[in-house]
């Protein structure tokens, strides 16, 4: 059985969405940080970092959302989600998930942080101005490289489109500033009924 730990609309979204579009039956356990569920020796055994997501799927314990989704794709998915490994497709699709996560995910953690991870004494009000720099220059490269083509590969969801419209929901709530091209694509994204289960099952699991 494959068992998500996580919170609503973080990065285990991208998790319960690839699981969705894989079909696959799965559980989720909420990880309420409030009440002390990241400190729980039972879930330190899954992630020492103490973080979400985390995945376990029959006894084997795997974190990091962009390992998971890649894992999960390279296990269950057929040849869905995937392009073919050796392949100029493949190729920019490692080019994609390198740069969402070190590019245009990066900044928009530095002001989670220093908005409200960060302990407060480590929290500094100055970088948000940077993060917003950073985002700003990242988000303009994608609309650059964003093809004409409904998914980042042509006329397939990939993994990258998962964590690309992801990241762009993420950026939305942080109300920060999403060129047209990106926007009309997280809409489109994010109106598939796979990430609208996901959602679901995180949000009643929290219930």
């Amino acid at each position: 059985m494959i068992k998500l730990y996580g919170i609503p609309r973080s990065r285990s979204l991208r998790v319960s969405w690839t699981l969705e579009e894989l079909g696959l039956d799965w559980q989720y356990q909420y990880i309420n940080f409030a009440n002390g569920d990241g400190r729980d020796p039972a879930f330190l055994a899954v992630n020492p970092c103490g973080k979400v997501p985390a995945l376990e799927d029959d006894g084997f314990a795997l974190t990091e959302s962009s390992a998971i989704v890649l894992y999960l794709a390279e296990k269950y998915g057929k040849g869905k989600l995937l392009p073919v490994a050796g392949t100029h497709e493949s190729g920019l699709h490692h080019k994609w998930i390198s740069f969402i996560t070190c590019e245009l995910e990066q900044p928009l953690w530095s002001m989670g942080k220093h908005k409200f991870a960060l302990p407060e004494e480590q929290r500094l009000v100055e970088m948000l101005p940077v993060a917003k720099w950073e985002f700003d220059k990242a988000a303009a490269i994608a609309e650059k490289w964003l093809p004409d083509s409904e998914f980042l590969l042509g006329d397939e969801l990939s993994i990258a489109d998962i964590l690309l419209a992801h990241t762009l929901l993420w950026a939305t709530r942080f109300e920060q500033d999403i060129p047209p091209k990106l926007t009309a694509y997280r809409d489109r994204l994010t109106t598939r009924p796979a990430m609208a289960k996901g959602l679901a099952k995180e949000e009643a699991g929290a219930a």
